[in-house]
Order: structure tokens, then sequence, then C-alpha cells
């Protein structure tokens, strides 16, 4: 998919310039009133709705992307800056959001401007203002699909998620960007299937609110772990850009950033399919998957040391995804299989306290008591399942589609009712592009947990199955290609 975001070079180059005028003051204007946050079906009755359209087609008219005036420097931010898979994914777009908010109230001339929700949970359709071709709408970019039910799910609303950042087992954090987020990205497809080009749609700055306003609402469950504001974790900035920074602590609650929602309620169920006109009244996430894909074989790649502190236990090469859901066997050796068990073992325990605080600022973990930090027997924690070399098709890159990921479902049976179980997550358009914009191409998954509880039934080969789900429009064909898949131990935190 073509780009119009600029490189991160001259992005930051040419950011240091336009916010050395007036612009970042204005952006740093302090704000005491907290406003409220409505559901875009509501939003679009109140005067407000002027002043949005009105900032977003000011915004547009802005065609240098070094101006923090412009649509495309908030896209670029996005683009170049955003944390996906990794700490703070909930935090760095909770500031990011909040100071496009703050742009909008500025380019609008209207203070009381508060971003619009899109709750999916409730209204899965993308609503008509979006889809609306009549010329001059600035809300309108062409897409796949109109519905975003294909990519929901209840699993981060579950009662044993208790935990909050990525790093800990049964995480919310890691359960949202599972799903809905990267799969709302994939099935809606367009802009919004490419990380470079993402926040070029105006639907994603929606998308995100009603991230952010789930999170909002899993706070306020009193089970709910997040750090407390004394933890180290909330200690540094966040950058959006050359000059542009915001403290983490501002993120932890929307009180810190002065607004709240209309709604701080979590989805009790998923709403009825709505598909080119139908109305199916489900309550599953996808198409049942009753048995375990069929497994394909693949070209076996070797085991061996991949980094300093990471080593492949083994992995396939040259994996196509197509129309079709498939399984694949990854062949463990008795040695591969003795050290996989070994770091089982004595991974971390569930709730890894500022031990993750310290892996998301970077800083390094010392190996557990008796261990020497070197790859000997005993030294591994966690375990990754990596794909690397992932590309997609220029069909694939379109989006529409999405595939869910699991690992070692049972091979016989109907396997819908212990699949949550093991879910690793997604992958598709959007993560792809992710992939290759931050990480060369690689994705990987903490499989850890889900390893250590599900246990190792067959030693000789780990089984991953890539589940496709589509929207009512998908790609067709071999939409993403994996060049090795393997599983590999670790001594680095997620």
């Amino acid at each position: 998919m073509a780009t119009t975001s600029t490189s991160r070079r001259a992005f930051v180059q040419g950011t240091t310039a336009a916010l050395a005028l007036s612009s970042l003051p204005r952006i740093g204007v302090a704000q005491t009133q907290t406003l409220i946050r409505l559901e875009w079906h509501d939003f679009v009755t109140t005067p407000q709705f002027t002043s949005y359209l009105r900032a977003i087609q000011t915004m547009k008219g802005f065609t240098n992307p070094s101006d923090n005036r412009s649509w495309q420097y908030w896209a670029n931010i996005h683009a170049n800056y955003c944390p996906h898979s990794k700490a703070y994914f909930l935090a760095w777009h909770r500031g990011y959001i909040s100071l496009f908010e703050k742009q909008l109230r500025i380019s609008s001339g209207d203070n009381a401007i508060a971003l619009p929700y899109w709750d999916y949970y409730t209204y899965p359709v993308i609503p008509s203002n979006f889809t609306d071709r009549a010329t001059g709408n600035p809300l309108y970019t062409p897409r796949v699909n109109t519905s975003a039910w294909p990519a929901l799910s209840m699993s981060p609303f579950g009662t044993g998620v208790t935990n909050f950042q990525i790093g800990l087992t049964n995480a919310f954090e890691t359960n949202l960007e599972n799903a809905p987020h990267d799969p709302v990205h994939d099935i809606l497809g367009g802009n919004l299937a490419n990380i470079a080009t993402a926040a070029l749609d105006p639907l994603f700055y929606l998308h995100h609110c009603n991230l952010d306003r789930l999170w909002n609402a899993w706070c306020r469950r009193s089970t709910s772990r997040l750090p407390a504001a004394t933890n180290t974790y909330w200690t540094g900035k966040f950058t959006y850009a050359t000059n542009l920074t915001m403290n983490r602590s501002l993120t932890r609650t929307v009180s810190g950033l002065f607004y709240d929602y209309a709604s701080n309620n979590m989805p009790t169920g998923l709403p009825p399919q709505a598909q080119q006109g139908r109305i199916i009244r489900v309550q599953a996430q996808t198409t049942p998957l009753h048995g375990r894909p069929k497994l394909r074989t693949f070209t076996t790649s070797p085991g061996r040391s991949v980094s300093a502190n990471r080593k492949s236990l083994g992995g396939l090469r040259g994996i196509p995804l197509d129309n079709n859901s498939i399984s694949a066997g990854i062949p463990l050796g008795a040695a591969s299989a003795t050290s996989l068990r070994d770091t089982l073992a004595t991974s971390p325990p569930a709730d890894l306290g500022n031990s993750a605080a310290a892996a998301a600022n970077g800083q390094a973990q010392s190996p557990a008591a008796g261990q020497s930090g070197g790859q000997t027997k005993n030294s591994f924690q966690y375990v990754k399942l990596v794909l690397d070399g992932l590309s997609a098709s220029a069909a694939g890159q379109a989006g529409g589609y999405f595939y869910n990921i699991y690992v070692n479902l049972p091979a016989t049976g109907d396997v819908d009712a212990v699949s949550p179980a093991h879910f690793a997550g997604t992958i598709g358009a959007f993560e792809v592009s992710v992939a290759e914009h931050h990480a060369g191409g690689k994705k990987e998954f903490d499989i850890t947990y889900l390893l250590a509880s599900l246990g190792l039934t067959d030693p000789s080969q780990l089984v991953v199955s890539f589940s496709r789900i589509n929207g009512v429009n998908a790609a067709q064909g071999n939409v993403v290609s994996i060049d090795e898949m393997r599983v590999e131990l670790g001594t680095d935190a997620p």
C-alpha cells in the first residue's frame, strides 16, 4: 500500500523547526475543565459536531507534514513513535489522543470539543457519516468493510483478567491489543490496515478513544490491578515528536488529562452481527473452529543461538497464509523439549511487579537466583513464538481479514470450548505493517504462560494453528508470507 508519510528523520528535523514557532505553547496550554467524550451517535447532535468537521477540514488544508496544524503531522507521530506489542501501548496512545484533541480545539476555535468514541460493541457498523462519499466530506476514506463485528472479542473483560500491563500473564493491555484493537484495523482495512497511514483515517481516533474508554472502565473494576501512582512504571516521559513529550504519570488516569467518558461500562456481550443488511444473532467471536485446522508440512529450520539472550529451539520456513485455516507442527528434538520444560518450570511468577516496569524502561533484569545470566540449562525465563520475515501481498495489504493464532489445540474433537486457553494473538495486514515498520518484519508472541498452564502433552512438537477470519470483503489468495516461524527461549522480558 502506498504511504504518504515522511521518513522519521525528515519528520523529526522538520518538527523541530515547526514546534520552535508558537505552535508548541498552544498545544501545551493548561486545561482545568473536565470535558466529557460522547459516543458518536450522541456527539453528532451537539454543536461541537460542526466544529469537529471544521477542525478536520482545516487540518487537511495544511500540506506541510512538519507543521503540527496539519493532518499528516499527527499521522506521522503515530507511525513513527507508537508502541505496539510493547509496554505502554495504552498509556502512550492515551497521551497521543489527548494532544491531538487539543489541536482539534485550536484548529476549530471551539474549546468545548472533546473527541467522540465509536462504541462498536453496541453499534458494530461504521457510522454513516464516515461512509458518505459526498464531495467534501472530511470523514470519508475508502475502506474494505463497514462492520467491525468479526474483530470483536469478550476476552479482555473476563473476570480472570486482573493484571494490567503487557508482560504479565492474562493482562488486560495484551488482551485488548490482541482483540479488538488489531483486528479492527485489519477488518475495516484501507488506511487503517497500515501503520504508516492508519491515523489518516478519521475513524482511527474514534477507535482509539473507545479503547481508552474500555481501559478506563476496566480500571473501575475492584479486582483490576493497575500499577500504583507511586510505582516506577509511571516514571519518565513519552515522546511524540521533537520537543513534544508528556509525563507518563499524567496518563495513568483520565483525570490527569481532564476528560472522562459519558459511559464507563464494559460490554457484557457481543452485539448482533450486521452484514449486508442482515442481522445474525450470534455470540461467538468468529466462525466456530469445531476441529483443529489441517496440518500442513513445511521445510524445517534448525535450532540455533539467535542473540546473546535468545535461543531458537527450531522452526519452519516458507509459510504462506491464504483463504484457508492451517496448522503447522514445529518439531522439537529431545534436547529442545528438555530446555522448554526447564524454562516453563522456572519461568517468572504471574505477577512480575516492578521487573516489568524495569524492562519497560529499558533496564536489565537480574537473572534468577543461582543463574549466571548466560544460556545455561535454567537461565531462560520466557518462551516466544516468533514470526520472522513477514510480508503481505499487494492485495493482502488492503486488509479485510486476519488470522487467530492458537498453540497446541487438541488434535481431535470440538475445540471451540477450549480455544481461548490456546489463543496467542492475531496476524493480519496491520500487524504485518507494524512488524515491517518497527521490527524489521518480525512479530513475536509471549507464550510462556500459555504453555505453562496447558502443559506439554506432546514434547516432540508445538502445533501452531492459523484460523482465517474474514469480513464481508476480504483479500483472496496468498495474502501473508512468513519466512520463518520459530520457538525461542529468552532471558529478556516481553
